[in-house]
């Protein structure tokens, strides 16, 4: 494997290529994500830590991982952006490793290069890989002038969520450099985890678009779940479209969804 480790923004666009490889992606190390690696046939993984954040859901998918004997560790957020695989293996610092990468000598404090490096030697998980199934909701509350759509990941929004609130788990910068990536559908308005705080390029590049966006801090909701950072979530950080709406840093987030649900501004959703 000399060519490990490979590169992949984000783990949810994994290729046949990689089965067998160690890889570094620019994805948070939740649960699902951490599932999308093991059905994907990687050897071993480094994830980003997102945070940690509320249940330490941004490190969740490494103990699911070690039950599945596959080595996986994550690097600290302060050390490089989310969602970019390249600075994560150039600049990140691992903050955590699960059981299987701490017995090939992996451990918090060492570079990712070095970390993946070890890695190399991990053995291939065996057996099934257990479903995980990753949430899409559809909601039509009482009096909202457009649909509500909870979805675990951005990558489940689709085109015809035109027009409508989309609430999603998934962090809030553009993944690879493509601002085409910051959201699949002209919704009207947009949530994301800001990962530990500067998870925040998908709301000028949605700004661009006439679309409201803003995100929640990682200590106010879990990673990779819309319905905690739709219940639970408390704004972060937002662009010029949803300080219209009445938006502010500290707003729960519920209150943002409840103001773009029923403001008579803009495209209703049919």
């Amino acid at each position: 494997m000399p060519d490990d480790p490979l590169l992949a923004d984000s783990v949810s666009r994994l290729g046949p290529e990689y089965a067998g490889h160690v890889v570094v992606t620019g994805s948070h190390g939740g649960v699902f994500a951490a599932f999308l690696a093991r059905r994907a046939g990687l050897r071993a993984c480094v994830f980003h830590d997102a945070g940690i954040g509320l249940d330490r859901a941004g490190i969740g998918g490494l103990d699911w991982l070690a039950a599945q004997g596959m080595a996986a560790a994550a690097v600290d957020h302060a050390t490089a952006p989310i969602g970019q695989a390249r600075q994560i293996r150039d600049r990140g610092i691992i903050s955590h490793a699960n059981a299987p990468a701490a017995a090939l000598g992996v451990t918090s404090g060492q570079s990712c290069n070095e970390a993946a490096d070890l890695m190399r030697a991990a053995a291939m998980p065996k057996g099934d890989c257990p479903e995980v199934r990753e949430g899409r909701e559809e909601l039509s509350p009482a009096g909202a002038l457009r649909a509500l759509v909870l979805v675990d990941s951005a990558s489940l929004v689709a085109p015809a969520d035109a027009g409508k609130v989309i609430v999603t788990g998934s962090h809030g910068a553009i993944f690879g450099h493509d601002p085409a990536n910051a959201l699949k559908a002209q919704g009207y308005l947009a949530l994301f985890n800001d990962a530990g705080g500067a998870a925040t390029s998908r709301l000028p590049a949605l700004q661009e678009r006439g679309i409201a966006a803003a995100t929640v801090f990682a200590s106010s909701a879990r990673i990779g779940d819309a319905r905690s950072t739709w219940q639970r979530g408390v704004i972060s950080a937002l662009n010029a479209q949803a300080a219209g709406l009445g938006a502010d840093i500290g707003m729960s987030a519920r209150d943002l969804v409840d103001l773009a649900l029923t403001s008579g501004t803009g495209p209703r959703s049919t």
